[in-house]
């Protein structure tokens, strides 16, 4: 541990999750019926980030889940573990920063436009080291998720996503692209890091339109391309649908694509999180990638409807009932209320 934190917060012997989710967690601060930050009276606090957003949707699906950063010692560290906490997921070894503080956002809709403001050079998280691992059990989990963002914090975060890449593992690895240009000098130095460190995992999430961006790939045959060695490959095109890449038992790719739901969209941020926990909890019971795309969709279009960067899917029994419609009932369905989960899907 360094010398300038204090021990892990409410530790308490570790619930044996199969998954880890590793990065940063921040306070969000939205402003919501379209005013302007310059102008708001209020915001509303919500606990974002993408490993985190991760880690509570894998929570809603029932998996045993841990999620580990640093944290600063201030209040909003202590608001981002209530509310994993509150959404199930498990977090004994954080690390509380007594230095460095935890990162805030504001966002702001104009239009059409989310425009996003970060507050977090310099946070707790930035400092996550390869040194923080050794408590972490990485050989006792099924899977370890990590992100783009967490290589562009820092050079040490980058070391720490590489050694758990590179370094000999029993758990498999999960990588979200998740570019984030304002986090990298330039898409070029971007470009060349995550295709190294995204073909280093197993199952890899990257968006048709960040790929294009990143790497002139236009479909999911050149993503796989640029990225051949994971073993999953999920490239998702926004509103049009999501394919996955598997590859076979012969080394080629089995293709899976499943069309996008129709959502009448609240907020945009939050819904790849909310893919990727779907698409993954499907993944660790070894279900069809069919479904496992369903789930994927449906996770994200409750996300699409809330404000925050999270939101709640159907209950169970819908959940599975609207997984396993045939392709004309699934091509028909629209969410239409994210405040109702059992009446969030219309046909």
């Amino acid at each position: 541990m360094a010398p300038d934190a204090t021990p892990p917060h409410d530790r308490a012997p570790l619930r044996r999750s199969e998954v880890l989710c590793i990065g940063e967690a921040m306070v969000l601060g939205a402003v919501s019926d379209g005013a302007s930050l310059s102008t708001a009276e209020s915001v509303r606090l919500h606990v974002a980030g993408a490993e985190a957003n991760v880690a509570r949707g894998l929570a809603a699906r029932g998996v045993a889940v841990e999620w580990w950063s640093r944290l600063g010692d201030d209040p909003f560290g202590e608001r981002v573990l209530a509310d994993l906490t509150r959404h199930g997921v498990d977090h004994p070894a954080v690390v509380r920063d007594e230095r460095r503080p935890t990162g805030v956002y504001f966002k702001e809709r104009r239009g059409d436009t989310t425009v996003v403001r970060y507050y977090r050079a310099g946070s707790a998280a930035s400092v996550m080291s390869v040194d923080d691992l050794d408590g972490l059990r990485l050989g006792e989990r099924r899977l370890i998720h990590l992100s783009g963002i967490s290589p562009a914090l820092s050079p040490r975060c980058d070391a720490l996503v590489e050694h758990i890449l590179r370094a000999p593992r029993t758990a498999a690895v999960s990588f979200d692209v998740n570019h984030r240009p304002a986090l990298w000098p330039d898409t070029a130095t971007a470009a060349e890091r995550l295709r190294v460190l995204a073909d280093a995992a197993d199952v890899v999430f990257v968006g048709r339109d960040e790929a294009e961006r990143l790497w002139g790939c236009s479909d999911a045959q050149g993503v796989r391309a640029v990225l051949p060695s994971p073993r999953t490959l999920v490239v998702k095109d926004a509103d049009v649908d999501a394919v996955a890449l598997v590859v076979s038992a012969d080394g080629t790719d089995a293709v899976h694509r499943v069309p996008a739901l129709a959502v009448d969209v609240v907020e945009p941020v939050g819904a790849g999180d909310a893919f990727a926990a779907g698409y993954l909890a499907g993944w660790l019971t070894e279900e069809h990638p069919r479904l496992s795309l369903r789930s994927g969709h449906l996770m994200a279009a409750h996300a699409l409807r809330s404000s925050a960067d999270v939101a709640l899917a159907p209950v169970e029994a819908e959940f599975e009932r609207l997984r396993h419609l045939d392709d004309d009932e699934w091509s028909a369905l629209r969410v239409a209320d994210e405040s109702r989960p059992e009446k969030a899907i219309a046909r």
